[in-house]
């Protein structure tokens, strides 16, 4: 069993596309009451994706990562002064009707870096004691400010209950942080360091992969109905979205290029082009009645964009930066 979710978790690139399908067709040919009842499954399926995030995370690569302040600071900066307000300024030009959509492009511009964060930079040989600080402290940062970015820019437009969004952000990040860190602490006092790297940490990211498929088949299958009625709608929210991963990465690489060396460069890009989109899609579900859907439907549909580009910009990366150093990963 545990090859074979590491071998989905090596293939999001199809199983996330694959999965929307699945969805869209559960959607359409199950009564409606069975398809809404798929909603208490959120929030189990967003701990399944931030919980194995946790258990993984080195400490030590922790503390090596926050040495480079300012490229921590410049991530934070990008994240949180810049991606907001440009999916704000879409949201409202291509969703002047429909307001919910437009916030499912702020929510997922306000929770920046997850596991696909550390992962990428991986697979880009960049610098993952940097991506990992900037996955944990965006992630934090991010669901502090999200209530009250919501709240500034959308607030008198759509219905919000500040304190609903705060006990989801509680339930489905912080609880699940200390969790994984205690999961981690304890299995590696039993076994041992290398055993826990050898057996353990390969099998968590699969779980993690279980939540995001499970979140993006649910988001697809309550928002089924109306897509069969209005295709057309899919490429209206792609439009959006493009345009924001687009300029987001070209930004970050003409800074990482500009000011930092290859392996900084390429966490910088990975580490603000990343959203964490499970954890959005969780919070515009719960948190915002059955209107949320319309949120959640922007937020799936930038599961595929947002894995197809990372996919694509790794094979780019040696072009842009130069080979990896040897010996460096």
């Amino acid at each position: 069993m545990w090859k074979f979710l590491i071998s989905i978790n090596k293939k999001l690139v199809w199983a996330i596309p694959v999965m929307m399908v699945v969805g869209y067709f559960f959607g359409t040919n199950v009564d409606q009451v069975t398809v809404k009842s798929l909603k208490q499954l959120i929030v189990p399926f967003t701990f399944l994706m931030v919980y194995p995030m946790m258990v993984t995370l080195n400490i030590k690569h922790l503390l090596d990562g926050i040495k480079n302040v300012k490229l921590q600071l410049l991530a934070q900066v990008i994240n949180f002064c810049l991606i907001p307000f440009l999916a704000y300024a879409l949201g409202l030009y291509f969703f002047p009707d429909n307001h919910y959509m437009a916030l499912g492009l702020l929510l997922a511009s306000l929770l920046p870096t997850s596991g696909m964060t550390i992962s990428w930079t991986g697979f880009a040989k960049g610098n993952m004691g940097a991506a990992i600080n900037m996955t944990v402290i965006g992630l934090t940062l991010g669901s502090i400010a999200t209530p009250f970015y919501v709240q500034a820019l959308m607030g008198a437009k759509v219905d919000m209950d500040v304190v609903l969004v705060i006990k989801q952000i509680v339930y489905i990040v912080f609880i699940p942080m200390a969790l994984g860190y205690v999961t981690r602490t304890t299995i590696v006092k039993r076994v041992g360091l290398p055993e826990f790297k050898k057996t353990w940490a390969p099998r968590f990211p699969s779980l993690s992969t279980i939540g995001v498929l499970g979140i993006v088949f649910v988001a697809i299958a309550l928002k089924a109905e109306q897509l069969s009625q209005n295709p057309a709608i899919l490429w209206k929210i792609f439009q959006p979205l493009l345009i924001i991963y687009v300029l987001n990465y070209g930004l970050s690489t003409i800074l990482g290029r500009i000011l930092f060396k290859r392996g900084d460069a390429i966490a910088l890009v990975y580490g603000t082009v990343m959203r964490n989109l499970s954890i959005a899609l969780a919070i515009s579900i719960n948190a915002f009645g059955d209107k949320g859907a319309d949120a959640a439907l922007v937020i799936a549909v930038a599961y595929i964009v947002q894995v197809q580009s990372a996919a694509w910009y790794v094979k780019l990366t040696n072009a842009l930066f130069g080979p990896p150093e040897q010996g460096k990963a």
